[in-house]
């Protein structure tokens, strides 16, 4: 149980982090979500919109985020 609480808590503090940041790069803004390569299809019965590039970017962040927090937990 100690091992699933810890997994808990690092998990919300990386969501927090995570908001914390996405809070500040709209203070900024930074066209998270309007980057080259989203995908966005508007007609006249409806639209679709997929952020690909956004995705790819949010991705990465995390997995360096994850991978640093890895790296102390396992010391």
């Amino acid at each position: 149980m100690e091992n699933i609480g810890r997994t808990i808590i690092i998990f919300g503090i990386a969501l927090i982090f995570v908001g914390v940041l996405v809070y500040g790069l709209g203070k900024f803004n930074l066209p998270l979500g309007r980057l080259p390569g989203d995908i966005r299809i508007e007609g006249r019965n409806g639209s679709f919109y997929f952020p690909v590039t956004t995705s790819i970017l949010v991705s990465i962040l995390l997995s360096f985020l994850l991978n640093i927090i890895g790296r102390f937990l396992k010391k």
